[in-house]
């Protein structure tokens, strides 16, 4: 670890990891502009949560953060006026920025806080007190600096450890990392999933690619449509429910607002080609837990279609990288595809294992996005179904765009 000068640390925030504070960015925003906006927030925020009756939501998690964000908050502003954090923004920038957008009179205001970094929560708690914590789950994800899934758990559950006793902790009753947090918050807990007062049922993939599911809350029921298609949308829907019912919103504008919830784009969009054939975009940004989920929908997607995997490296793993990649690549083998075209150096553990049911020739590894895209247009035709899912750095987003 670098040794940071004192005034350094106190100049860019007590709080923030060196990583963040070495990290490549524009010289005047990193070391003079952001310093300052931080600060700015902090207090800002203070005064906000002392002199008006606005509740602040923080949202962590291995997976779903951003949609559970953007599902809470498309619920809270059918009730009151609600600020969000913007989608796709380091939160290290994104929530100090988020704050200082945040008017008098906002009545919620939703944060999410992805963790990279040892501590980095920290830094985010220093900025923010918030009245609810969520957390969705714990997988193998930035564990190249959290080392282990254990480590991941460690940073994340720091959020609801925090809360007063006014709090609410909104927790993942399906997964047992999150469960066990429980014992170490002094705020009230607001269960969600099977097994609690608030979870789904009758969960439905719809020709129309979207998602029905009727909605339990304390033994009342509603039927919901989402307008985004795959299971693990209807997870983030209930945590989102769960949060919302905590703070006071009834069932009906819970479910208004899931059923006007729109999806950001590369999250497991869905596009239809002139050809009869389909394009799934989940190219916004990748782990373990999430590939295998997002190739079970596209599984129940694609049906008889032809099948072609663009799979870009996920990373941050560190000691899991290899693991990881393979295991992705036993899951692909035995899903029937027809092509597999890999961008990046670690999925050649991915292609390593999917080879050996594919076949070499209909295997292909690739360095960049626009090398697979040269490998792609040749096979997309009549009755193809294209997966498309890497972290963000391989840019897989950009290959979409070109095919679309």
């Amino acid at each position: 670890m670098k040794k940071i000068n004192p005034i350094v640390r106190w100049w860019v925030t007590p709080e923030l990891p060196p990583e963040d504070i070495f990290a490549k960015h524009n010289f005047l925003s990193q070391w003079l502009i952001h310093p300052i906006k931080r600060r700015l927030a902090r207090h800002y925020l203070r005064l906000l949560q002392k002199f008006t009756d606005i509740k602040v939501i923080a949202i962590t998690g291995s997976t779903g953060k951003t949609t559970t964000t953007e599902i809470l908050a498309s619920i809270l502003k059918t009730v009151d006026k609600t600020v969000w954090s913007s989608e796709g923004i380091d939160p290290v920038y994104n929530i100090p920025n988020t704050i200082l957008r945040t008017s008098w009179g906002t009545r919620y205001l939703v944060l999410e806080m992805s963790v990279e970094y040892l501590n980095e929560m920290n830094y985010y708690l220093w900025l923010v007190k918030p009245d609810v914590g969520i957390i969705t789950n714990i997988a193998t994800t930035h564990t190249q600096f959290l080392k282990t899934k254990e480590g991941v758990a460690a940073e994340k559950s720091k959020l609801i450890k925090v809360l007063s006793e006014t709090g609410v902790a909104v927790l993942n009753v399906e997964d047992s990392l999150v469960k066990s947090f429980s014992k170490n918050t002094k705020a009230k807990i607001c269960w969600y999933g099977e097994g609690s007062e608030i979870y789904a049922k009758n969960v439905k993939l719809n020709q129309d690619l979207s998602t029905s599911f009727t909605l339990y809350i304390n033994k009342n029921k509603k039927y919901v449509h989402m307008n985004a298609f795959g299971k693990q949308f209807v997870n983030n829907a209930i945590a989102s429910s769960a949060a919302a019912f905590s703070l006071g919103v009834n069932l009906e504008n819970i479910v208004k607002g899931i059923q006007i919830f729109k999806l950001s784009p590369h999250r497991l969009n869905i596009f239809r080609t002139v050809s009869n054939g389909i394009i799934f975009d989940d190219s916004y940004n990748s782990n373990p837990k999430a590939a295998n989920e997002s190739l079970d929908t596209f599984n129940c997607l694609a049906g008889a279609k032809t099948k072609i995997a663009v799979i870009g490296d996920m990373l941050e793993l560190g000691k899991f990288e290899e693991s990881s990649h393979k295991e992705l690549g036993k899951k692909i083998s035995k899903m029937d595809f027809e092509y597999l075209i890999c961008v990046g150096s670690a999925t050649r553990f991915v292609l390593e294992e999917a080879s050996k049911v594919i076949g070499e020739n209909k295997c292909f590894l690739t360095t960049n996005w626009s090398e697979a895209l040269g490998i792609i247009k040749p096979l997309l035709g009549h009755d193809t179904a294209l997966f498309v899912k890497g972290s963000r750095s391989i840019y897989l987003d950009k290959l979409v765009h070109s095919l679309t």
